[in-house]
C-alpha cells in the first residue's frame, strides 16, 4: 500500500493516458494556453491581466474553489529573467546597440513575457486541479459527528 495509512483515491480519479476528456472540457494544455474555461472550454477565464473570474461566464463554472496562488510567479520570473538577460547579453555582444534600445526592447518584452507566463501556468494549475478534482485531504475515518 502507498500512501498514508487510510488515504485512498476518489473513485472519480481515474487518469489514464488513454482517457477522453469529457465532452466540452478542453485538455490542460490548451485550457492553459487560450485561457478556456475548464469545463465548458469557452474563453474567458480571467478578468484582468492574472486575475480569474469568480464564475465562468458560459457555465458558472466557480473558479474560487480551487487554490492556485501565486506559486508560479518566482519561478516564471526567474526562468524569464534568465532567459530574457541571456538574449540581452547575447545581442549586446553580437551588435552592442546604445543602452536606449535594450531599454525600449527588453522592458516591454519582460512585462509581457512575465503576465503571459502567469496567465499560462495559473490556467495550467486550475485547469489540472479541476481535471482532477482537486480538494482538501480527508482520512477516511474523518466523520462530521
Amino acid at each position: 500500500m502507498c500512501g498514508a495509512d487510510g488515504a485512498h483515491l476518489s473513485p472519480r480519479t481515474e487518469l489514464t493516458a488513454t482517457s477522453d476528456n469529457q465532452k466540452g472540457q478542453p485538455p490542460v494544455w490548451r485550457a492553459a494556453l487560450f485561457a478556456l474555461c475548464p469545463e465548458c472550454g469557452a474563453p474567458g477565464l480571467f478578468e484582468g491581466a492574472a486575475k480569474f473570474r469568480d464564475r465562468c461566464p458560459s457555465c458558472g463554472l466557480d473558479s474560487t474553489r480551487y487554490n492556485v496562488g501565486d506559486g508560479p510567479a518566482a519561478f516564471l520570473t526567474m526562468i524569464i529573467g534568465a532567459l530574457l538577460i541571456a538574449g540581452a547579453l547575447a545581442l549586446d555582444f553580437a551588435v552592442n546597440p546604445p543602452f536606449w534600445v535594450h531599454v525600449i526592447l527588453w522592458v516591454p518584452l519582460t512585462v509581457a513575457a512575465v503576465i503571459y507566463g502567469l496567465r499560462v501556468a495559473k490556467a495550467a494549475l486550475l485547469a489540472s486541479e479541476h481535471q482532477r478534482q482537486a480538494a482538501e485531504g480527508r482520512r477516511v475515518d474523518d466523520r462530521d459527528d
